[in-house]
């Protein structure tokens, strides 16, 4: 009976062990990932939102000032000029860049020979689109000396200068956000691959046109697609940085026309090394993004179908 006892005892035991190791090993595979969490994103986000109530540069130490930082964001005209040039690049970029990716989806999405390799095409300029070397290449294809001017010329029409003409400097950056659809294209390609043919089949039968079907079967099924794609794309937006400091050559454009929020907080920090306002401007940063998040989701109520 003893030894039963005993079989029966180390039964029990084993499990909870076993869960025991099994915890312990899944705790220190998560503690890399732990220590980047706290490391690079917690601790950091800490530091900025203590220096935000601060005067400090890189230079010295910073003292108290307080909610003095935020009431100078309200004052300050180059900042909310700042936000009326990136509300402008989110709200028009964005849209037209989702559109162009759908749309180049939907081709691609035919049946396409050699569909992998057009697909790798249209995607190399997401890999590429925020570097410096093609924000290089775009202030040279916009220059007024560029090529975009030199093909005008053949025609016979004389080109602005589009970067230098505050008219026109942020379109040509718009246009280089919009040219990075490869990112959502894929997507939104796998999402068209998810939706079933038979739908198409029966709309056929009753004589529905591919506009008919594209806007009452296709949108409605590839909405949450959509929806996910929006999101991202207006906070990736809002963080863009590279495109405009390239560009501009980091002066924030003619008149400030490119001048977006980003490089703006930069300039401040890291140039005038007011860490302090800097610091203020990106936790203002932090909740604009939040709250276009958050009408987002409100929103999606309304028009994001999911196919329980």
């Amino acid at each position: 009976m003893s030894v039963v006892a005993e079989l029966s005892h180390a039964t029990a035991r084993g499990p909870s062990s076993s869960k025991g190791r099994d915890d312990r090993a899944a705790w220190v595979f998560l503690l890399p990932w732990t220590l980047g969490l706290v490391g690079i994103t917690l601790g950091p986000m800490a530091v900025s939102l203590y220096l935000s109530f601060t005067d400090y540069s890189l230079l010295q130490a910073g003292s108290w000032v307080g909610l003095e930082n935020y009431l100078r964001l309200f004052e300050d005209a180059r900042l909310l000029n700042s936000l009326k040039v990136t509300f402008t690049y989110v709200l028009v970029g964005t849209p037209l860049q989702l559109a162009a990716a759908l749309g180049i989806a939907l081709l691609l999405d035919r049946g396409l020979k050699g569909v992998g390799l057009y697909r790798s095409i249209f995607y190399l300029p997401s890999l590429l689109g925020a570097s410096v070397a093609v924000a290089i290449l775009w202030r040279q294809l916009f220059g007024s000396q560029g090529l975009v001017n030199q093909v005008l010329a053949l025609v016979g029409i004389t080109g602005p200068g589009w970067i230098s003409d505050p008219s026109t400097a942020l379109w040509t950056i718009i246009l280089l956000h919009v040219w990075t659809f490869g990112a959502p294209m894929i997507i939104f390609l796998a999402g068209l691959r998810q939706i079933p043919t038979m739908y198409y089949e029966a709309a056929q039968m009753d004589g529905a046109s591919a506009f008919r079907q594209f806007r009452s079967i296709t949108l409605p099924l590839l909405s949450p697609i959509i929806f996910f794609n929006l999101v991202l794309g207006i906070i990736g937006a809002f963080q863009s940085f590279t495109q405009a400091f390239i560009v501009s050559g980091g002066s924030g454009g003619p008149a400030d026309s490119t001048m977006f929020y980003t490089l703006y907080l930069y300039q401040q920090g890291f140039t005038r090394f007011d860490m302090g306002y800097a610091s203020a401007m990106a936790w203002l940063l932090l909740v604009i993004i939040a709250g276009f998040t958050a009408v987002n989701f409100v929103a999606s109520k309304k028009w994001v179908f999911y196919d329980d």
